[in-house]
């Protein structure tokens, strides 16, 4: 039987909402308002939403295909940043996925843009951990499709979601697929769910999900 965990990554593998907001507002000040500040808690705040969505909410004064061009600027921007310096990994983080690479098939899908896993697989050189990546950017299919979409095309049994937020809840109650709370990231669960504290207590957590 294959085995799979898929990931989350803002609040479950890194917080990278300072670089993130360092890169946009120097995008913004440059091509849309000088004055404006993108702050860590702007980004914290909409961190796990689809990008056309966090674009509506960050520039609703902007016409839609203006809004997403600048949301695109930003994005790319910040590839280049967090390929250059990364982010705020979650403590044992790496021996963590190393102990679970033993026993299960590793995979990342998120509502980012094309290029942001990229980046943070390639500045810790973590690629060595993971068979398969999706996200919004490649595609424009929600998470719960893109979970569902991993889940088929890596021919997985079983697989469990780990995410921090509601959403992440309900992307993988859509994909069909089980979910464990990574209580230390941004958000909260309305939901009876299997939760750990820590990255390192992913192991006996999975453990339990897949009894």
């Amino acid at each position: 039987m294959k085995s799979g965990i898929i990931f989350d990554m803002d609040g479950t593998l890194w917080d990278s909402a300072d670089g993130v907001a360092k890169s946009w507002t120097e995008v913004v000040n440059e091509k849309h308002d000088k004055d404006r500040v993108i702050t860590t808690e702007d980004i914290h705040n909409i961190m796990g939403l689809t990008m056309d969505t966090i674009a509506d909410r960050l520039f609703p004064e902007l016409p839609p295909e203006e809004r997403m061009k600048l949301l695109d600027d930003c994005g790319n921007v910040e590839n280049d940043y967090l390929r250059k310096h990364g982010g705020i990994l979650y403590p044992e983080l790496e021996e963590t996925l190393a102990k679970l690479k033993e026993k299960y098939h590793l995979y990342i899908v998120s509502n980012c843009q094309s290029g942001y896993i990229e980046a943070f697989l390639e500045y810790y050189d973590f690629g060595k951990y993971f068979e398969d990546i999706e996200c919004f950017g490649n595609n424009n299919l929600v998470k719960g499709d893109n979970i569902r979409l991993v889940c088929e095309r890596n021919n997985l049994d079983r697989a469990v979601y780990v995410g921090d937020i509601m959403g992440d809840y309900v992307s993988s109650c859509e994909a069909g697929v089980d979910f464990i709370h990574a209580a230390y990231g941004f958000g909260t669960i309305d939901a009876d769910v299997v939760t750990i504290q820590s990255f390192a207590e992913l192991p006996e957590a999975v453990e339990k999900v897949f009894k």
